[in-house]
């Protein structure tokens, strides 16, 4: 019988749960949230909006379709979201160490081994998620047998906008329709729908000053963390505002748009993190299923006067877009673009080109 080296999850609020190690033999400490996507985690795991935290997969089962041999296609990648692992640390219930699948070059194992990211496997992650659905999100760490880590810093005091964005200009596709992407931590299928649909793509940092550029729409990207480390930002998107070319935001970028219409923002108990979010059109009884990544939400209650909501969640009611009520500005809080998971609501990237 093969063995496997112990490991252990530590809770910020004390509790353990013991399992075994994989992935890269080292502690590391994080926000622990977990998603219930049953498939995806190639995507996950490179999707910048994860950085900072210890994602817990529900799923039962994962790693048993392998990983990818990705590649890089005019500064895109293949298969992934982004050039590396974002999260800090994996767990998971049941560890599949045969996989198969037809694109399949790797293991999950070896994967996380070579961007030196710590796994866990074998514990009760339906006990782990009942918790942190009552608890809330909470810090913790993994920490494998003989490795050791003392204090758990906490990712939500630093700005993991400016960790993941882009630190230069990044151009993408060709089109006679320029869109510049304000980087907060894009996901990679977002530029493929806008090079997909003959859209050049300008990529700039988070703390950017574009506002001289020249461009046909802006597009706030999805990213991790606390929006309210970006102000920056949101003080340039009010001058994006003023000009009044047409304005898109995913995620991050629903909540940098509200926060530039006068909303604020609150950090919700433990988030939305799966494929089967139920979302409604405000003022329609169309409704979508969505995959969302997010920590921090919209007070509805606080937008300003020429904003209002777009989509509701069906769940618990929370925001998950906003419109100006007469320019051509809208945000949603999920991910149109999906990668993975469905792609009901893709039609937002036509909405917003035909306004350029």
């Amino acid at each position: 019988m093969q063995q496997f080296k112990p490991a252990t999850l530590y809770l910020e609020d004390g509790i353990e749960f013991n399992g075994f190690s994989f992935g890269y033999d080292q502690a590391t400490d994080g926000e622990v949230v977990f998603s219930t996507a049953m498939v995806g985690y190639p995507e996950s795991l490179t999707d910048p909006s994860y950085s900072g935290q210890i994602l817990c997969v529900t799923y039962p089962l994962v790693g048993n379709y392998g990983v990818p041999e990705d590649t890089v296609i005019n500064n895109l990648s293949s298969f992934y979201e982004s050039e590396k692992i974002h999260v800090r640390g994996l767990i998971i219930s049941d560890y599949s160490f045969s996989y198969s699948h037809w694109n399949a070059s790797k293991s999950l194992d070896e994967w996380l081994k070579e961007n030196k990211i710590p796994g866990i496997f074998g514990i009760d992650t339906r006990e782990l998620t009942k918790i942190l659905r009552e608890k809330g999100s909470m810090l913790g760490k993994i920490v494998p047998e003989g490795k050791n880590i003392e204090k758990i810093e906490d990712p939500n005091l630093v700005n993991q906008v400016d960790v993941v964005s882009c630190k230069e200009i990044i151009k993408y596709g060709n089109g006679s329709k320029r869109v510049l992407l304000l980087d907060c931590g894009v996901k990679h299928n977002i530029i493929r729908c806008f090079v997909n649909r003959g859209v050049e793509v300008v990529r700039v940092p988070w703390d950017y000053d574009f506002t001289n550029e020249e461009y046909d729409g802006l597009f706030i990207s999805n990213g991790p963390g606390n929006p309210d480390f970006c102000d920056i930002a949101v003080e340039n998107i009010k001058k994006a505002i003023e000009m009044e070319r047409p304005i898109f935001g995913i995620c991050m970028g629903n909540q940098l748009l509200s926060k530039a219409g006068g909303a604020k923002i609150f950090k919700m108990k433990y988030g939305h993190r799966s494929h089967n979010q139920p979302v409604r059109m405000a003022g329609t009884n169309r409704c979508f299923i969505t995959s969302q990544n997010h920590g921090y939400a919209v007070d509805n209650d606080s937008l300003g006067k020429d904003w209002e909501p777009l989509f509701i969640n069906m769940n618990d009611g929370s925001n998950e877009g906003i419109r100006h009520k007469s320019k051509p500005f809208f945000s949603c809080q999920f991910h149109p673009e999906a990668s993975s998971g469905p792609t009901d609501t893709e039609f937002l990237f036509d909405d917003f080109i035909k306004l350029l």
